[in-house]
Order: C-alpha cells, then structure tokens, then sequence
C-alpha cells in the first residue's frame, strides 16, 4: 500500500512569494500630493487602509475595520472590507484627494483587497 504525500505548499514559500511580490510592486509605486498612495493592509480578521503622500511622508486619510461604526455592521469580512474603502474614499475627498495609486502591499488582488479597490471606486476615487 503507497502513501500519499501531501505536497502543500509551506508557510516558508508563501511569505517570500509575498515579500517578492510586496518587492516588485513597491519599487513601481509612488505617492504624490496630487495622487498620493491608498495602502492596504490586511491582517486575518480587520482590514487598515490609508491614504499617504509620499513627498510629505504624512497620511492624509485612514480607516479600518477597528473603527466602532464598523464593528457594529453586519455582514461578513468583504462586505465589511467594501464599506471600508467607501469609507476611505469619503475622507481622502474631504482632505481634496481625487485620485489614487493602489498599493496592495504583497497581497493578491482578491477578497477583501478587491473589495476594497471597488468600495474606493463607489466612493469617487480614481484608482
């Protein structure tokens, strides 16, 4: 009788697959004051996002799922996500931003990242 061996890729190769990816995009991605960076960070139960120009180093607008008004909506993690980028973009366009550069920070534009981006779109920012 064989026994199967589970190849599942380790936890080691996905974190450098991240840090290669978080590599490639950063040195593509620069925020200015006219178009200054949305970052998303994204940990296994809230999402943080902020809007940071980069010639100033300051952030200009931020939001998470932390947020009280935030916790208390239902729904699952995207929607929660979504409603995050809405949130964001409502307050990057009260400190005069109208348009952004996306930066996912490594991870793959899916889910809650995704969810994000578009919560943003809905909300009037140009990605």
């Amino acid at each position: 009788m064989a026994i199967a061996i589970n190849k599942k890729r380790s936890n080691k190769s996905k974190s450098a697959a991240r840090s290669r990816r978080q590599l490639r995009i950063r040195k593509r991605i620069v925020g200015t004051a006219v178009r200054p960076r949305l970052v998303v960070n994204r940990s296994a139960r809230h999402v943080f996002v902020q809007v940071v120009d980069d010639s100033k180093g300051v952030t200009v607008a931020y939001a998470s799922t932390l947020e009280a008004d935030l916790r208390a909506l239902d729904g699952d993690k995207t929607a929660k996500a979504k409603r995050v980028g809405e949130l964001v973009a409502e307050r990057a366009k009260a400190a005069g931003i109208e348009a952004v550069v996306f930066d996912r920070g490594g991870n793959k534009y899916h889910g809650r990242i995704a969810a994000v981006a578009d919560g943003a779109r809905e909300g009037g920012l140009a990605l």
